[in-house]
């Protein structure tokens, strides 16, 4: 089981309210395993909204603020983190308010509509000598963080591809009604902003932080919502000769949340699908095809106890890879797996995703120009 820390971290939740999309996720995934509790929080700007998730999550009145202004001030020296949860657009203010008031600071991705907001807030971040976290959750899954073990031991081989998709249905559903911030583009498209990001992380998370090179992309609009780009397609070129087949959207009937990632290599192949998350689809240079699940020899990183709440099989899911994410900042937050200078290799912050906009930025580049992009080096 996975090891619980005598005193929770105290945490504030800007946004995330009951109704939000990610709110209950994010305070169920912060307490699982204890390094957690919400103690304080602005989670919406309706009144009875903010006052009924106070309830819910056990937040005193005193404690809940009507601007999460007033919350950066007086929770000042009561809290050990601020969590983000806000709508996109709005990021970058309340980040860059919470850093220079102080406070570390976990945001939900995107962190920032462009690569330029997202280096200002690194910079603000280092100039204030404060904490800086992204919810990049997907990588949270024990068998995404036993492929990357996978690849850099070599199993597969010189990786030569990465096929990694994400379609979803939401804008072509009957009934379909995206919050209102889903139904405006930024210079990235939302949907970019929403899945894109995801996209980004996972093939530089598997490839330990090989960094996209090129672009060419295509954009098209084909859901309930005319004029907003609702579906992508990116060829890109990675660091040490490595192709990536890119594509999300919300326009594909049949897929809730398709996420899926194919890593081929020179001695192998492996495939991981988060509809179903516990199984490793491994294929060798032999033509032999083996399924691998936490209670299998070789899934080491997958077998240690963090990752078993339960015994293999009795599959763990999405808001359990959240609450390894919030394992890994709790970790990070009390220096309980760093020397000075040292980070967790499982938490990403602003310069990841800048890195990650500033592809996206070319992919949209590419896309209006119908040519290859190169990507800025860092």
């Amino acid at each position: 089981m996975p090891h619980r820390h005598a005193t929770p971290l105290r945490a504030a939740f800007i946004g995330g309210a009951v109704s939000s999309a990610i709110g209950q996720t994010h305070f169920d995934a912060s307490r699982m395993d204890g390094h957690f509790r919400v103690d304080a929080g602005c989670f919406s700007r309706h009144g009875q909204e903010n006052a009924r998730s106070a309830a819910v999550y056990g937040v005193s009145e005193d404690r809940t603020y009507d601007s999460w202004e007033q919350l950066l001030t007086a929770e000042r020296d009561r809290i050990d983190l601020v969590v983000v949860l806000t709508p996109t657009p709005s990021h970058a203010s309340i980040v860059d308010a919470a850093l220079r008031a102080g406070h570390r600071v976990l945001c939900e991705k995107a962190l920032a509509v462009s690569s330029a907001d997202c280096a200002a807030l690194a910079a603000q971040a280092r100039s204030q000598s404060q904490y800086l976290a992204v919810t990049f959750n997907y990588s949270g899954y024990p068998m995404v963080r036993q492929l990357q073990r996978w690849i850099a031991e070599g199993r597969l081989g010189d990786i030569h591809h990465v096929h990694v998709e994400m379609p979803q249905e939401g804008f072509l559903r009957v009934g379909a009604s995206p919050q209102a911030w889903r139904r405006s583009d930024h210079e990235v498209p939302t949907v970019s902003l929403d899945l894109g990001v995801h996209v980004h992380h996972l093939v530089s998370f598997v490839l330990s932080g090989r960094r996209p090179t090129a672009v060419v992309c295509d954009e098209a609009s084909g859901g309930q919502f005319p004029g907003i780009i609702d579906s992508v397609q990116c060829l890109a070129r990675y660091e040490g000769d490595v192709r990536v087949n890119a594509w999300w959207g919300k326009t594909f009937l049949g897929h809730r949340n398709g996420l899926r990632v194919r890593v081929y290599g020179q001695l192998g192949s492996a495939e991981w699908y988060q509809m179903d998350p516990e199984h490793l689809r491994f294929s060798d240079n032999d033509g032999h095809t083996t399924i691998v699940d936490r209670g299998s020899g070789e899934a080491r990183v997958a077998q240690e106890a963090r990752y078993n709440r339960f015994k293999s099989g009795h599959p763990s899911g999405f808001i359990e890879a959240f609450a390894n994410l919030y394992t890994d900042i709790a970790q990070e937050l009390r220096g309980d797996i760093r020397t000075p200078g040292e980070i967790s290799p499982f938490v990403f912050g602003a310069d990841h995703a800048r890195e990650g906009l500033q592809m996206l930025e070319a992919a949209r580049e590419s896309a209006r120009s119908g040519r290859w992009v190169e990507i800025p080096a860092q």
